[in-house]
């Protein structure tokens, strides 16, 4: 049996991992899926001062709450910015670090360092009617998405030493979403050895696209 961490990406909550989650526990394993301040179940403490720490705190406390010593540690999409950041807190813990067609940041660098001027023009624009929050992106929407804390895409991720102690790292590259921000980190991804690379067939919505593939991907790991 293994302990997986799931934490999903920007404007979204537990229920992107819906899935995966019920696939997990079939298997055996304890599942804890990340509730970040202010998102999903947690939408009604939204402020405009949520940061990226804030969220690695989140996922920092509920992992000791749930008792897990050692996890798998999953991150769809933005999830690549908190499962980072919190990889250079507990990075000594982590059996494997999985980035589910997901941000993978260098030392110093923040989502905003990571996306294109197309991505800065909606983040200023949502500022109109929506200070320190961002509405989805374009082409996003979900019925369940809700605005995303703009100083959570603004925080660099500062190594510490403790990220390189991660056991393996595997990515996890949707090659159907076209354009997509996420090729750079593929290709770094795919040539750098210390990462086990995967492509698969679907969506950037990898969790609903393909279940059963990352299903595999994730059980190979435990």
């Amino acid at each position: 049996m293994a302990d997986y961490v799931l934490v999903h990406g920007a404007w979204c909550g537990s229920w992107a991992f819906e899935r995966t989650l019920a696939d997990l526990r079939a298997a055996g394993h304890r599942v804890l899926v990340a509730a970040l301040t202010g998102l999903g179940q947690r939408q009604q403490e939204f402020h405009p001062g949520i940061t990226l720490t804030t969220h690695v705190d989140d996922v920092a406390a509920q992992i000791d709450a749930a008792g897990f010593n050692r996890f798998i540690l999953v991150g769809h999409s933005w999830g690549g910015m908190v499962i980072t950041g919190l990889a250079t807190r507990l990075g000594g813990r982590i059996d494997a670090m999985v980035h589910v067609d997901a941000f993978v940041p260098l030392d110093g660098q923040s989502l905003w360092d990571l996306t294109s001027d197309w991505e800065h023009g909606h983040y200023i624009e949502s500022q109109k009617s929506s200070p320190g929050a961002v509405a989805p992106l374009p082409g996003l929407a979900h019925p369940l998405m809700t605005a995303h804390p703009l100083l959570t895409l603004l925080e660099a991720v500062r190594f510490t030493g403790e990220e390189a102690k991660v056991a393996r790292k595997v990515y996890v590259f949707a090659n159907a979403w076209q354009p997509t921000p996420f090729a750079q980190f593929a290709q770094r991804c795919l040539v750098d050895p210390a990462w086990n690379y995967h492509e698969v067939a679907a969506s950037h919505d990898v969790m609903s696209d393909q279940p059963e593939e990352l299903l595999a991907i994730l059980l190979a790991l435990a």
